[in-house]
């Protein structure tokens, strides 16, 4: 668990509040994408990290991108007779966060979900949106936008607090990419408000700690 932490955070978040501490011995993140549902847990921190899903049939192997895998509710982009053999995350090169709506923090179908990870090795950001549409959804425009403050900004190399105002856009931009509908875990307008929440909440989570990194280094350089 430490390793997962450390390589895959978000993952490792969303990982602890998956069913039961039984559940999550047994599961699989194989099992978790197979079933294709808009509100996988392992979703939203697949998407945000970039992650490949390799399947397998006679016929041979190959991936498939992450944002291409999931075609439609419990419908994946598997062609008859493959299987997932295996799943390729890219290991964090910034920090990564994961948070989701639900009745309890665990043992629970999220409302709605939210991940995010900095990439500052490729000057990226990358995110997933969960049980917020028919498929996991990526927020594209958000993620051109925290891009572009912080090559604007030159926040990748000297990193400094962000303010409200960029906070605030970037939750905007995450609640507009969400395609939501009615039913009995939460309405649609709920959804939206609750992803503009949760937005916020790991951008200033993630932000924080890569601000905490570049004090750590700057310390370790003097």
């Amino acid at each position: 668990m430490t390793a997962l932490r450390r390589d895959f955070p978000a993952l490792a978040v969303a990982a602890r509040t998956v069913g039961s501490p039984q559940i999550r011995r047994r599961g699989t993140i194989g099992g978790n994408l197979g079933t294709a549902s808009p509100a996988g847990d392992a979703h939203p921190p697949l998407l945000a990290a970039g992650a490949e899903v390799e399947v397998a049939s006679r016929a041979g192997t190959r991936r498939i991108a992450i944002a291409d895998f999931f075609t439609g509710p419990k419908r994946t982009a598997m062609a008859p007779g493959e299987l997932i053999s295996a799943v390729h995350v890219p290991r964090a090169s910034g920090p990564q966060q994961f948070a989701k709506v639900g009745t309890r923090n665990a043992m629970v179908i999220a409302v709605c979900s939210v991940a995010l990870a900095l990439h500052p090795d490729r000057r990226r950001v990358g995110t997933g949106i969960g049980s917020a549409g028919p498929v996991p959804l990526a927020a594209v425009e958000a993620e051109r936008f925290l891009e572009g403050v912080l090559d604007e900004g030159g926040l990748w190399e000297a990193p400094r607090p962000l303010g409200d105002a960029v906070r605030g856009r970037f939750a905007d931009l995450v609640a507009s990419a969400a395609r939501p509908v009615d039913d009995v875990r939460g309405t649609a307008a709920y959804r939206v408000h609750a992803l503009r929440v949760l937005a916020g909440r790991v951008l200033d989570w993630a932000w924080a700690d890569y601000l905490e990194a570049g004090a750590g280094r700057e310390v370790g350089a003097g």
